[in-house]
């Protein structure tokens, strides 16, 4: 497996692997796709015998993101890396790429003090739960969106923390 930064032609894959696990992802288009990237400090593809099976993006602090999740982030802390999507190929999920792609985004986060994301809750998301879990993330608020999703928002401190 190799991560590398995600280019311009990228983006088709990136929209088809958002697409496959849109249940738990916003929705996402070209449109918004290009907005986020433009907005990221870092985004990444994973690739595996040059197909890409895997990406994330992930947003500092002091930017004019419109998400709500985001948004919340930003009404309390100071200093974060905001993971704002990952997604990994049906495939090859559990065999090690999500990790490696948080290592990634984890070791630009620690100029920040800390990562943050959320992992949905209604409807749950048991995998994504455990697996964050595990990595030391915790529970730091919940977030309604409406009456159909509710998400519990994380963060990891990160070494060398000086953030707020």
């Amino acid at each position: 497996m190799r991560l590398r930064d995600v280019t311009a032609r990228d983006r088709p894959r990136l929209l088809e692997l958002n697409a496959q696990s849109v249940q738990m992802l916003s929705e996402l288009d070209e449109q918004r796709l290009d907005f986020i990237l433009s907005l990221a400090r870092r985004s990444l593809v994973a690739e595996l015998d040059e197909t890409i099976v895997g990406f994330a993006i992930a947003i500092a602090q002091g930017t004019d993101y419109d998400s709500d999740n985001y948004r919340w982030f930003s009404q309390r802390y100071e200093r974060f890396l905001y993971l704002d999507r990952i997604a990994v190929a049906a495939g090859h999920r559990r065999h090690g790429l999500g990790g490696a792609l948080y290592e990634a985004m984890e070791a630009t986060a620690v100029r920040s003090g800390r990562m943050v994301c959320e992992v949905n809750v209604d409807p749950p998301n048991e995998v994504s739960l455990a697996f964050h879990r595990a990595r030391g993330y915790r529970e730091v608020g919940r977030l309604a969106h409406g009456t159909a999703r509710t998400v519990l928002l994380l963060s990891k401190e990160l070494q060398g923390s000086t953030g707020s």
